[in-house]
Protein backbone atom coordinates (compact mmCIF):
# COMPACT_ATOMS: atom_id res chain seq x y z
CA UNK A 1 0.00 0.00 0.00
CA UNK A 2 1.06 3.42 -0.92
CA UNK A 3 0.49 7.10 0.71
CA UNK A 4 1.22 9.98 -0.75
CA UNK A 5 2.01 13.35 1.06
CA UNK A 6 -1.42 14.68 0.09
CA UNK A 7 -3.74 12.30 1.25
CA UNK A 8 -2.91 13.61 4.99
CA UNK A 9 -3.05 16.87 3.87
CA UNK A 10 -6.84 16.09 3.25
CA UNK A 11 -7.75 15.64 6.79
CA UNK A 12 -6.50 19.16 7.37
CA UNK A 13 -9.44 21.53 6.33
CA UNK A 14 -12.38 18.95 7.10
CA UNK A 15 -10.59 18.53 10.99
CA UNK A 16 -10.05 22.33 11.55
CA UNK A 17 -13.96 23.20 10.93
CA UNK A 18 -14.95 20.34 13.38
CA UNK A 19 -12.36 21.89 15.72
CA UNK A 20 -13.94 25.16 15.06
CA UNK A 21 -17.90 23.35 15.43
CA UNK A 22 -16.35 22.22 18.78
CA UNK A 23 -14.99 25.29 20.27
CA UNK A 24 -18.70 27.20 19.15
CA UNK A 25 -20.47 24.20 20.98
CA UNK A 26 -17.98 24.91 24.40
CA UNK A 27 -18.13 28.52 24.38
CA UNK A 28 -22.07 28.25 24.23
CA UNK A 29 -22.60 25.73 27.19
CA UNK A 30 -20.07 27.73 29.47
CA UNK A 31 -22.19 30.68 28.51
CA UNK A 32 -25.20 28.63 29.69
CA UNK A 33 -23.78 27.06 32.94
CA UNK A 34 -22.88 30.96 33.83
CA UNK A 35 -25.99 31.97 33.26
CA UNK A 36 -28.24 29.25 35.01
CA UNK A 37 -25.60 29.44 37.75
CA UNK A 38 -26.54 32.70 38.45
CA UNK A 39 -30.02 31.81 38.46
CA UNK A 40 -29.39 29.16 40.82
CA UNK A 41 -28.40 31.17 43.52
CA UNK A 42 -31.08 33.07 43.41
CA UNK A 43 -33.98 30.47 43.26
CA UNK A 44 -31.72 27.13 44.27
CA UNK A 45 -33.88 25.02 41.80
CA UNK A 46 -33.00 21.34 42.17
CA UNK A 47 -34.23 21.38 37.74
CA UNK A 48 -31.65 24.00 37.47
CA UNK A 49 -28.86 22.29 39.36
CA UNK A 50 -29.72 19.19 37.03
CA UNK A 51 -29.16 20.81 34.02
CA UNK A 52 -25.69 22.31 35.33
CA UNK A 53 -24.96 18.71 35.93
CA UNK A 54 -25.92 17.48 32.74
CA UNK A 55 -24.59 20.96 30.99
CA UNK A 56 -21.09 19.75 32.93
CA UNK A 57 -20.99 16.24 31.29
CA UNK A 58 -21.06 17.87 28.13
CA UNK A 59 -18.50 20.32 28.55
CA UNK A 60 -16.25 16.92 29.52
CA UNK A 61 -17.19 14.77 26.18
CA UNK A 62 -16.53 18.58 24.32
CA UNK A 63 -13.49 18.46 26.25
CA UNK A 64 -12.23 14.53 24.75
CA UNK A 65 -13.90 15.45 21.53
CA UNK A 66 -11.53 18.49 21.34
CA UNK A 67 -8.29 16.40 22.13
CA UNK A 68 -9.33 13.71 19.73
CA UNK A 69 -9.64 16.18 17.38
CA UNK A 70 -6.62 18.25 17.33
CA UNK A 71 -4.58 14.91 18.17
CA UNK A 72 -5.92 13.67 14.77
CA UNK A 73 -4.62 16.86 13.42
CA UNK A 74 -1.12 16.54 15.16
CA UNK A 75 -0.71 12.75 14.00
CA UNK A 76 -2.07 13.43 10.72
CA UNK A 77 1.07 16.35 10.52
CA UNK A 78 3.42 13.95 11.91
CA UNK A 79 2.66 11.44 9.26
CA UNK A 80 3.18 13.65 6.51
CA UNK A 81 6.44 14.63 7.63
CA UNK A 82 7.36 10.39 7.77
CA UNK A 83 6.44 10.18 3.92
CA UNK A 84 8.18 13.78 2.87
CA UNK A 85 11.03 11.35 4.84
CA UNK A 86 10.21 8.82 3.08
CA UNK A 87 9.34 6.60 6.17
CA UNK A 88 5.92 5.18 4.38
CA UNK A 89 5.39 2.35 6.75
CA UNK A 90 5.04 4.06 9.35
CA UNK A 91 4.13 7.18 8.33
CA UNK A 92 0.90 4.96 6.91
CA UNK A 93 0.01 3.60 10.45
CA UNK A 94 0.21 6.78 11.88
CA UNK A 95 -2.32 8.27 9.34
CA UNK A 96 -3.81 5.45 10.08
CA UNK A 97 -4.03 6.51 13.50
CA UNK A 98 -4.83 9.84 13.21
CA UNK A 99 -8.53 8.77 11.25
CA UNK A 100 -9.14 6.55 14.07
CA UNK A 101 -8.79 9.74 16.62
CA UNK A 102 -11.46 11.54 14.28
CA UNK A 103 -13.61 8.93 14.40
CA UNK A 104 -13.60 8.76 18.17
CA UNK A 105 -13.98 12.43 18.26
CA UNK A 106 -16.60 12.46 15.93
CA UNK A 107 -18.65 9.03 17.88
CA UNK A 108 -17.76 11.32 21.26
CA UNK A 109 -19.76 14.16 19.56
CA UNK A 110 -22.51 12.13 18.55
CA UNK A 111 -22.81 11.12 22.29
CA UNK A 112 -22.93 14.33 23.24
CA UNK A 113 -25.46 15.65 20.39
CA UNK A 114 -27.88 12.48 21.99
CA UNK A 115 -27.77 14.08 25.55
CA UNK A 116 -28.12 17.30 24.10
CA UNK A 117 -31.51 15.85 22.20
CA UNK A 118 -32.99 14.09 25.31
CA UNK A 119 -32.47 17.18 27.81
CA UNK A 120 -34.36 18.97 24.81
CA UNK A 121 -37.34 16.35 24.78
CA UNK A 122 -37.40 16.20 28.76
CA UNK A 123 -37.97 20.71 28.48
CA UNK A 124 -40.35 20.07 25.60
CA UNK A 125 -41.96 16.96 27.55
CA UNK A 126 -42.64 19.65 30.66
CA UNK A 127 -44.30 22.50 28.25
CA UNK A 128 -46.50 19.79 26.21
CA UNK A 129 -47.69 18.67 30.64
CA UNK A 130 -48.14 22.41 31.17
CA UNK A 131 -49.82 22.76 28.26
CA UNK A 132 -52.35 19.92 28.68
CA UNK A 133 -52.69 20.78 32.33
CA UNK A 134 -54.54 23.94 31.58
CA UNK A 135 -56.67 22.43 28.53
Amino acid sequence: MTLHIETPALLFSATSLILLAYTNRFLTIAQIIRSLKKHYDEVHSKSILLQIKNLNLRLSLIRYMQLFGVLSLFLSVFAMLLLFLDQETIGIYLFGLSLLCLLISLGISFWEISISVSALRMHLSDLMDDKNAKD
